[in-house]
Parts: C-alpha cells; structure tokens; sequence
C-alpha cells in the first residue's frame, strides 16, 4: 500500500512539473534557418501564446509538456519558418493566364495596363484576395466572410508573410489580415492615373488615409511605400516617397532594371544616367530600400548596392517567363547584399508558389555563375526567410525558428525517400507539399485542408471573373477588327 501512495504521489508531482503550453509539434526534423546549414532530428516545438516557446528532443518534450493539442509529424515531415515572398501583386490573381509569351513591354502596355484600366476597382482587388464564404439561410442577412484566392494560394505553398503593391492596398490589407496572414502592404505611387488615383500626390495622401494610418501598430500588417518603377515615377513623385518613408521609418519598394530596354530608355530620356543612379541621386537607395528584378547590373552597381544596404529581390520564374534577364545573385550575395525571393504576380509568373520558385532559384542561379557550389541549398532557404523578414525589418520577429520569435511555421511533407539532408531535400525536391500551416501560433492549413475557407467558392468566384474579362476581351478585339 505505501509502494502505491508513493507511485501515486510521483505521478502527481510529474503532471505538476509538467508545463501547460498551447501546442506542442512533434516532427522528424526541423529547420531553423538559424543557425545558418543545420537541422535537428526527432525533435519538437512548442507554441504558446502565438510565440515559439522551447525547441528540444521530443523525448524530451513529451515529458516537459502537455497540451490538448499534440501534433504528430515524426514520420516524413519537417518543419521549417514559413517563407516571406517579398514580391506580389496580390488580386492579379485575377489575371492568372490573361497574356503570354510576349516581351514585358507588350505584355504591361497592350494586355495588361488596359484590362487594369477597364476592371480594376475596389471589387476586383478584394475579390482577386477573397471571395464569400457559403452562408446558411436565415430570416436576417449573415454578413459574408472573406477569403482569399492568393492569400490560399500562398498559404498552401508554404508562404506566411508576403510583400504587395497594388492599386486599393487597403483594400488587400484588409482581407490578408481577416485571414490570419501576414503582409507588408506598399502604397502604391505613380504619376499617371488609375482607378486608385489621378497623380503621384493623391496616391500617396489616400495611402496615408486609407493605409498607413488605418494599419498603423496592426499586429499582421505593415506598410511600405511602392513607386512603380523609374520610368513610372518622376523626381517628383520619388522625392514625396522618401519624405514619407524618412519620416515614418516605412521601406520602400520599387521595380528597378527589370529589363535592358527600360534601362537603354531610361540613359537615353535621363542624359546618360542609368535608373539606379539616379535613385542613388535622389537620396533613395538605403537599408530601407527594396530593388525588385534586378536583372541589369554592373559591378559598380552591385558594389554599390552593398555600400548602401540595399535589399535586392530576385523573381527568378517571372523573368524567366517574361525573358526579362537574370539577377546575379551570386555576385550580389558575393557583395554582401541581401537577396530575397518573391513571386511576382499571378499575372506573369503564372503562380504564386514560392516552393517552387526555390528550387527554381537554386538551379538557375548555379547556371548563371556556371558553377555547382553558388547559391547552396541552406542559402536559398535563407534568402526565402531571413533574407525577406530582415528587408522588411521584421527579423527580429519572423523568419527562423527561434525561441520568443513569432510561431509562424509550416510543415512540410517529404514525398520521396531516402532523406539524406533535409535542407537539400527541401530545395531540390518537387514533390513536397505543405500539409499544415501555422501563423502566429494559429493554425491556417490542417492536413493540407485550408481552415474555414470555402474553396468551392473561391473557384466559382474566379470563374465569374474570368468569364467577365474574357467577353470584354473578345468584344474589344472584335472592335479592333472591324475598324480595321
């Protein structure tokens, strides 16, 4: 009997000693991205209060720990940060498809600058994120629950944070965070008009109104400031751009180089001066600036880039697709410049599937310098994660899996076996897929289910769209053939 009481009270003290956390996550290996080229087997981690609490043996774990919530992940699964695309235009998911295999200048003047003229509206940029939930019937109306077509996408391709710039930002502001998601929203500036506004000075006051001071200290959502391009935006416009991101601390992003023709146009309108000196001129480029292609640099401007800190994002399947060139990211890494990886819209990518373009990245970077040892596998997952979480100054929040950061994590299922490096095997490997999906410490993805999102609605939405801006094409072109 004392043998008993004694087991007994033992057994107590053990479930005392015992912490209570909100989530515990058991997995086969996991990838912290920090430190740099490591990764940890058979072990767990733990959330509590949407932050990552511990990282340990989960032999260890299951005894220091207890949750309702155990997520087994032991047999094929790692676990690594979630991926930060630093380049989207979110609700162009809209024209997934609409123009292909034409040069980029066709493609924005031609296809895409007209279809934006003709339907881009507060709708279309919330629709192109989310569309309604299926609400049961009731005497009074139920209010219609927003979900997101390029924020699921994301979600499913293993994306936590992303990076935009698009007309009506508040509007994807909105229905990114009512998802759970992260993003850096940009305010958009040009000096031609659109939908969203008429010159470079209403965009930017309807962007402090409407973005910047409605999402101030939100906790999902910060906020950039997005000039186009150089040959989008004038002196002018970028010297509004820097007054206001010099006051309020805000990053900049900015398409800059994406093709050598806009560069040979810019030399020949700008006296010889090539775009990025020019923004250099312009007091612009800074640790709070994000170049986005990049494909046409010389040393001098690479050097220069490091000098001044400045964050470079390489889209490698949107160049490519768009023959734009390539960004030399071994030479820029080689610099000692961050290098991040974005999508680039639906639009021209034809996805947003930031997976895929690691992989992509890798390969093509290798081809580039002609050498098998640039840009390793354990870098191009940095660049995914830390190099995006330090552009937008989030670093200290997101982007590894550390102890007090930011639980954004997703779990990634190795298909194929033998695993032998799960970093490379993350990089190289297609037929990953992302089962589950964590941001802040809430779930968003289960078993590869995407958490209360309607998909059968969000195809039917997208179908709608389509068969809208198809009529409207066939009748325009059948507009064009007849006065021809």
């Amino acid at each position: 009997m004392e043998a008993q009481g004694t087991a007994h009270t033992e057994d107590t003290a053990t479930a005392k000693a015992q912490q209570h956390v909100d989530e515990v996550l058991h997995a086969r290996w996991i990838v912290p991205v920090v430190p740099s080229n490591t990764y940890l087997e058979n072990h767990s981690l733990v959330i509590h209060q949407g932050k990552i609490l511990d990282i340990l043996p989960t032999a260890e774990a299951k005894g220091k720990y207890t949750s309702e919530v155990q997520h087994v992940l032991e047999d094929h699964h790692a676990l690594m940060p979630g991926l930060v695309n630093m380049h989207s235009h979110a609700p162009m998911t809209l024209l997934r498809g609409f123009s292909d295999d034409v040069k980029l200048q066709v493609w924005l003047e031609k296809s895409i600058w007209p279809a934006e003229a003709r339907w881009v509206s507060e709708e279309f940029c919330a629709d192109g994120t989310r569309v309604p939930h299926h609400h049961t019937t009731h005497t009074t109306h139920t209010p219609l629950t927003p979900h997101k077509i390029a924020v699921a996408e994301m979600i499913r391709c293993g994306v936590t944070c992303f990076n935009d710039m698009y007309h009506f930002p508040n509007i994807t502001a909105q229905v990114a965070s009512d998802s759970g998601m992260k993003c850096c929203i940009g305010i958009p500036v040009l000096i031609f008009p659109s939908n969203w506004a008429s010159n470079a000075q209403e965009y930017m006051d309807k962007g402090r109104v409407h973005l910047f001071e409605k999402f101030k200290n939100h906790p999902l959502v910060s906020v950039a400031v997005a000039p186009h391009a150089p040959y989008t935006c004038d002196d002018a416009a970028f010297r509004l751009v820097k007054e206001f991101a010099d006051e309020h601390k805000l990053p900049i992003h900015c398409h800059v180089h994406e093709t050598s023709t806009e560069v040979v146009q810019h030399i020949a309108s700008h006296d010889g001066v090539r775009p990025l000196q020019r923004l250099h001129d312009l007091g612009l480029l800074s640790p709070s600036f994000i170049a986005v292609h990049m494909t046409q640099l010389t040393d001098e401007e690479i050097q220069l880039c490091a000098k001044q800190g400045v964050h470079v994002v390489h889209c490698p399947e949107s160049n490519m697709k768009l023959a734009s060139g390539m960004c030399p990211v071994a030479r820029l890494l080689d610099a000692g410049v961050n290098v991040c990886i974005g999508t680039d819209s639906a639009a021209s990518n034809d996805d947003l599937d930031m997976m895929s373009e690691l992989r992509t990245a890798s390969l093509l970077d290798k081809l580039q310098a002609r050498d098998t040892e640039v840009v390793p596998a354990w870098q191009i997952l940095h660049m995914a994660t830390m190099g995006g979480a330090k552009a937008l100054g989030l670093d200290k929040e997101i982007g590894s899996l550390e102890i007090g950061k930011s639980a954004d994590v997703v779990a990634v299922h190795m298909r194929t076996e033998p695993v032998y490096n799960p970093i490379t095997h993350l990089v190289y490997v297609g037929t990953n897929s992302i089962t589950d999906s964590w941001i802040a410490g809430k779930a968003v993805l289960k078993d590869g289910k995407l958490l209360h999102i309607d998909e059968a609605a969000l195809q039917r939405k997208a179908r709608e769209w389509g068969h809208k801006i198809s009529q409207w094409r066939a009748s325009a072109s059948g507009a064009v053939s007849a006065n021809n």
